[in-house]
């Protein structure tokens, strides 16, 4: 669930991101990307929290990474506005509600499926052009696979939960003897 402090962060680099017309896949690339490198570099993340460490030095740091992953002076620039906040950890956070946000502004739903196994290609797209057809939005998926529900597909599409799985058949077939 995003805080408010998150969402805000989001919607206002989305502002940022609409207003100058970059590319949304970009623009999340590189943040995504520097989510992985504050990640892989738990020191990293200390320093940019620390308070006793000036701001230009943390400036500096910022400036190496950024040469280095040849990230845009917009996106910099918004990592320079959570470095010195104090909000690098939340930084993955930011990253998912900045994708979420941009999603929705360009009209995307954004559907998180999990299965029993790894899905086709064609088991993919024939998902997706179901979900497009329920919802009327362009579909943006993320698929996860999950032994534990046997078969079939969960789909999770902002608060809605449409259970497909046996395990979930399963558990309805229970309630359904149980309540007789």
């Amino acid at each position: 669930m995003a805080s408010v402090i998150t969402s805000r962060y989001a919607r206002a680099f989305a502002d940022v991101v609409s207003s100058l017309n970059l590319a949304p896949a970009t623009v999340l690339q590189q943040l995504y990307e520097t989510v992985s490198v504050v990640n892989a570099n738990p020191m990293l993340q200390r320093v940019w929290e620390n308070p006793s460490i000036p701001a230009e030095q943390k400036r500096r740091l910022l400036d190496a990474i950024v040469e280095r992953q040849q990230v845009s002076k917009t996106v910099r620039n918004f990592l320079a506005v959570l470095i010195d906040h104090r909000r690098v950890q939340q930084l993955a956070e930011i990253a998912r509600q900045v994708e979420s946000e941009l999603n929705t502004r360009l009209g995307f739903a954004e559907a998180d499926v999990t299965s029993a196994r790894e899905l086709s290609e064609n088991e993919k797209r024939a998902l997706e052009a179901r979900i497009e057809t329920m919802t009327g939005s362009k579909v943006r998926a993320h698929y996860a696979t999950d032994r534990g529900i046997l078969g079939g597909a969960i789909v999770k599409l902002g608060s809605t939960i449409y259970d497909g799985s046996v395990k979930g058949q399963l558990h309805r077939m229970k309630e359904q003897l149980a309540a007789e």
